[in-house]
């Protein structure tokens, strides 16, 4: 018996990182899992490699659009009957610039991505919530969403805000049964962070990649970057019934980062 038996699971930006492995985790406890993404060719990549059958399902489709966001959440109700988790985990970095140099436009990306996306997933998954009275939504925020660092602004502005809709959202629905939480990840050494890291060190004002990894890793109790295996088992725990009494919550997985 898995943690997450009959349970049905949609993850924004399942793909690959930390979407992809709450994705096995969730499939190795028992659930059903739709996983999205932009590009098809990864996503069958995704369901080849998780070998999951049925079990798994691939909706296409760019997170920070709202018919996506929506898109995804009515095919997973569509292909498997109900929806019981929702981890709207798609996110990151978007743009890097300091406040008197980012444009509207840079900063439009910032917030359809990181916040815009978190309220269309997590309103969309209610109205399919509420009248079974039950449900788990989990958001990808950031040790950043309590923190702010320099060259990221719009980064550490939305986490913040998606820590703050959280908390109302689960005051909401507290009663029924539906918990809503954020993750709130360290650093950690993806492909897109590495595929981005060298302009990120620049925006920061810091001299070179690696010098921004020990900036973000020096705070920590751990020294290191964080696994996305460490995020996903987090995100068992909130989805399982032994997760039923955390709701409105901001979870750290960032080794001690976290001042409070």
């Amino acid at each position: 018996m898995g943690k997450l038996d009959g349970k049905v699971a949609c993850i924004t930006g399942g793909t690959r990182s930390i979407g992809r492995a709450m994705a096995d985790a969730f499939l190795a406890e028992g659930a059903k899992v739709v996983v999205n993404g932009r590009n098809e060719e990864k996503g069958a990549t995704c369901l080849e490699e998780m070998n999951a059958g049925d079990n798994a399902a691939f909706y296409a489709g760019d997170a920070s659009k709202q018919d996506a966001v929506e898109g995804l959440i009515d095919f997973t109700v569509e292909k498997y009957g109900q929806l019981d988790i929702c981890c709207l985990n798609s996110g990151g970095v978007q743009m890097t610039a300091p406040v008197a140099q980012m444009s509207d436009e840079e900063w439009k990306l910032e917030v359809d991505w990181n916040l815009n996306q978190v309220f269309w997933g997590m309103r969309k998954a209610l109205q399919h919530m509420i009248p079974r009275e039950t449900g788990r939504i989990l958001v990808t925020s950031s040790v950043e969403g309590k923190l702010g660092k320099p060259g990221i602004p719009g980064y550490s502005a939305t986490k913040h805000g998606v820590n703050g809709l959280v908390k109302s959202a689960a005051h909401e629905v507290g009663t029924l049964g539906i918990t809503v939480n954020s993750i709130l990840p360290g650093l950690i050494e993806t492909d897109i962070v590495r595929d981005t890291g060298p302009d990120s060190a620049v925006a920061m004002g810091l001299e070179s990649y690696e010098a921004m990894i020990e900036m973000f890793t020096a705070d920590s109790a751990i020294k290191r970057p964080n696994k996305v295996e460490e995020v996903a088992a987090v995100a068992v725990l909130l989805a399982s019934e032994a997760g039923r009494n955390i709701t409105g919550t901001q979870f750290p997985v960032d080794g001690g980062t976290s001042p409070y």
